[in-house]
């Protein structure tokens, strides 16, 4: 993950503005594709397959079942997401054929990290992990090498970031969908059966999973469609690489947080709830402050071309902080089970409502305006996130059935 932000970083400062706006609406909107074009099946595998993980036949043909799953879904949205692309781009005059090879791209390399998806949950399932680490490991230090080779030799350029990006994708694809086949040993068949247990599962989390992967794109696109020409794209592009910081850091919550908080006995929870989100707290205050005192060590990352960018690097990296203290909550409540259906609802609804009164209210043609909405949108969340927080300490965690011994 560091090796694919470090590289994300130098295409900010190594590209031209022009040609890393395309660079950041193509892998922008790769990745809503991607989680569009999932919806959740792939987490499906490990609790269908259960205790029975010796049982390979059994996981040969889930795997089989969700890989004619998700031909499916890729026969459908796959159009609607090319058609909604152009649509997407069509202000920014980038030519039919520059915009038909972002197309193909696009398409490729979302199939080709729908197979990872699938085929990576095999890994995982079968406790293969140091492969499915080590495979993207070397993808990522790969491609960031490549990158930093190639541009000590003049040879950087657009393209050259497109297809190292999608070279990786195309690997780690490769490397899973071998090492599956190799792990299982068997040829799985898809079964009719099969295939409605996946999709009775993934059903109740598709809404949130549409939600989300629009959600996790919504300022590229804003200021794809209201901002003034490929500047604004660039620069939004450029800041949400910096909003990553924090969001890479977030990666050790649930390694972390959420073991601890499972395990802590709960006469000392509220305490120590309390206690972490102080620090928490304080941390996103004082690495927002050093952003609003010291934008230019952000800008220094970013390189010359974004150095107007001084408000703005401090408004993203608030709307930053304020996420990482809700994500830290959501991995608190998640271990502690203050999880409810009402929590998630009125979350959406929130972020809707909020979200549309800004659209409405404000002027989202610059990336002040974009970057106010983010704010805005994660407050709203976080908001929400205290208030399951506040009904889980006072009226107690959900409830499970636990079978008994006999």
């Amino acid at each position: 993950m560091g090796g694919n932000m470090l590289y994300g970083l130098l295409c900010v400062r190594l590209l031209p503005v022009s040609d890393y706006a395309k660079f950041a609406v193509l892998f922008g909107y790769m990745g809503s594709l991607t989680m569009l074009l999932d919806v959740g099946m792939s987490g499906t595998l490990a609790p269908l397959v259960g205790e029975q993980v010796s049982n390979l036949r059994l996981i040969a043909d889930y795997v089989a079942s969700l890989r004619k799953l998700a031909l499916k879904v890729y026969a459908v949205f796959a159009p609607v997401a090319g058609v909604a692309f152009i649509f997407l781009v069509q202000r920014q005059h980038w030519g039919a054929v520059t915009v038909t090879q972002m197309l193909l791209v696009l398409l490729c390399a979302a199939w080709f990290a729908r197979i990872s998806a699938s085929y990576g949950a095999v890994l995982i399932l079968r406790r293969d992990r140091d492969y499915y680490y080590r495979v993207q490991i070397v993808g990522s230090l790969g491609s960031l090498g490549l990158l930093v080779g190639l541009w000590a030799l003049h040879g950087l350029n657009l393209y050259v970031a497109i297809l190292l990006n999608f070279g990786q994708t195309l690997f780690t694809a490769t490397c899973y969908y071998r090492r599956a086949g190799a792990v299982l040993g068997v040829k799985g068949h898809a079964a009719k059966r099969q295939e409605q247990a996946i999709v009775r599962l993934a059903v109740p989390n598709v809404p949130g999973a549409v939600f989300y992967a629009l959600q996790g794109q919504l300022m590229l696109v804003l200021i794809t469609l209201f901002g003034h020409g490929v500047t604004s794209i660039a620069n939004v592009g450029a800041l949400t690489r910096l909003g990553q910081i924090l969001a890479f850091a977030s990666q050790m919550n649930p390694i972390l947080l959420e073991p601890y908080f499972a395990k802590l006995q709960a006469a000392r929870v509220k305490r120590t709830y309390l206690l972490t989100l102080g620090l928490v707290t304080a941390a996103g205050t004082l690495f927002t402050t050093f952003a609003f005192l010291f934008p230019e060590v952000f800008l220094w990352v970013l390189g010359p071309k974004y150095s107007q960018l001084r408000l703005e690097v401090g408004l993203v990296i608030l709307s930053s902080a304020i996420s990482y203290v809700s994500g830290c909550l959501w991995v608190i409540n998640s271990a502690r089970r203050f999880v409810y259906w009402w929590n998630t609802l009125l979350n959406i609804a929130s972020i809707v409502v909020v979200q549309a009164l800004f659209i409405w209210k404000l002027d989202l043609s610059t990336v002040k305006g974009v970057l106010l909405l983010n704010i805005a949108t994660a407050i709203t969340s976080l908001s929400v996130m205290m208030a399951g927080s506040i009904y889980g300490f006072v009226r107690g965690p959900q409830t499970i059935e636990r079978q008994s011994a006999g």
